[in-house]
């Protein structure tokens, strides 16, 4: 099954959303009765990466996705979030429910209780999400500020593979031979593979114009917060900043009450038990970071 009957046939992404039709989602504050709008708009886009250009599932041409935002007590979903008596809402296709065909629509109503900090969503239909996702971002209750210093700035970051391979043919192929499926061709973050690969320059990107390498311009000495994702399927990644230590506050949306401090940290990948999110905070001490993913 090629890329575009597995799209046809999966429409999409239970991943994600409080209320999801074919091209809007909703999530109601549940305090104050603020609904906040998300339109997804699904559909294949040719993207390059490491001078090869294919075709993948994005959504509103973003890859990664857009971030969703909440607070705590808000109506949305989803990687990581608790289904408290509502586990239909979970998402995973064949599993809690069918797929959601094209043009039609699928409502989950679930509440995020006692979680806020980083999480994430994905499709859940065979590879797709392996450009399908994005950020999960859940603040705390109104009045309600975190148990630490407040950030200068608020930066998420997603760590993902590449194929330049179609996606599903890989997984196909791994199927029918019963071996694993072939490793990935680059790490990325926030889909862009970085200088370590060859051809990934900093030439035009077809899809939204940023160069193939991740670059974070900061003020040397304010804080930050990173939102780090282990968005990949097969590898679990540590993470450094090149001269730089940085202070664990999160983990899979739990604060942290031991603060460790430590110049790099593993985000475990998707299918595993362990910590798939978290949150850093870093105090630049020039005003470009070099940031850097790998198994090692």
């Amino acid at each position: 099954m090629g890329l575009q009957s597995t799209f046809l046939a999966a429409f999409l992404l239970l991943a994600c959303i409080a209320c999801l039709y074919p091209h809007m989602a909703m999530a109601k504050h549940a305090a104050t009765g603020i609904t906040r709008n998300y339109k997804f708009d699904i559909r294949v886009r040719n993207v390059t990466r490491l001078c090869k250009t294919k075709s993948i599932i994005t959504v509103n041409r973003k890859f990664p996705g857009p971030r969703i935002i909440a607070r705590e007590g808000d109506r949305v979903g989803r990687h990581g979030i608790r289904q408290l008596r509502s586990g239909w809402a979970d998402g995973p296709a064949y599993i809690t429910q069918c797929p959601i065909q094209t043009g039609q629509s699928y409502v989950y109503n679930f509440t995020i209780t006692g979680q806020r900090g980083t999480l994430w969503y994905h499709a859940h239909v065979s590879w797709i999400r392996t450009t399908l996702y994005g950020p999960i971002i859940i603040l705390p209750r109104h009045n309600t500020s975190y148990p630490f210093v407040k950030p200068y700035k608020e930066v998420p970051i997603m760590f993902g593979e590449w194929w330049k391979a179609d996606t599903e043919a890989v997984i196909n192929q791994a199927l029918q031979t019963g071996a694993g499926p072939n490793n990935s061709d680059a790490y990325t973050i926030n889909g862009l593979p970085g200088p370590l690969y060859n051809c990934s320059s900093p030439n035009v990107d077809y899809l939204d114009q940023y160069a193939e390498i991740f670059r974070l311009k900061v003020k040397p000495g304010k804080t930050y917060l990173l939102r780090l994702i282990n968005a990949a399927l097969n590898d679990e990644l540590f993470f450094k900043i090149t001269n730089h230590t940085f202070t664990v506050v999160d983990a899979d949306s739990n604060y942290s009450e031991i603060k460790n401090h430590c110049s790099s940290t593993l985000v475990y990948d998707g299918p595993s038990e362990g910590r798939q999110s978290s949150q850093q905070f870093v105090t630049p001490k020039q005003s470009k970071l070099e940031v850097d993913a790998n198994t090692d």
